[in-house]
């Protein structure tokens, strides 16, 4: 168990950091499924870089496209300081907002 008490788990032959992860996987693969949803990924890395300068990586929990609209999601328990920050980092280097669930 991790200090934030996730618990790693298995779903489809992955290991998600915790439940709430693989959980939603499920409901995205279905989503998928049933074409309300394409081109779902998971564990999507993304540079953060400024004036040419490496800051940090962010790896998004699943990336996907809503009709034309595409979406970043992190599955989140606790919000960390680190996470914060990316989370404002990608909105202010990619335009990207994470969607969290």
């Amino acid at each position: 168990m991790s200090k934030y008490h996730a618990v790693k788990t298995i779903c489809d032959g992955i290991v998600f950091d915790s439940k709430r992860e693989a959980r939603r996987w499920s409901e995205l693969k279905l989503l998928q499924k049933a074409r309300l949803i394409s081109d779902l990924e998971r564990q999507v890395k993304y540079d953060i870089s400024v004036n040419d300068t490496f800051i940090c990586s962010y790896r998004a929990d699943f990336t996907y496209t809503v009709g034309k609209a595409f979406v970043c999601e992190d599955s989140k328990g606790a919000k960390t300081r680190a996470y914060i920050l990316k989370r404002k980092l990608m909105k202010a280097v990619h335009g990207i907002t994470i969607r969290e669930t």
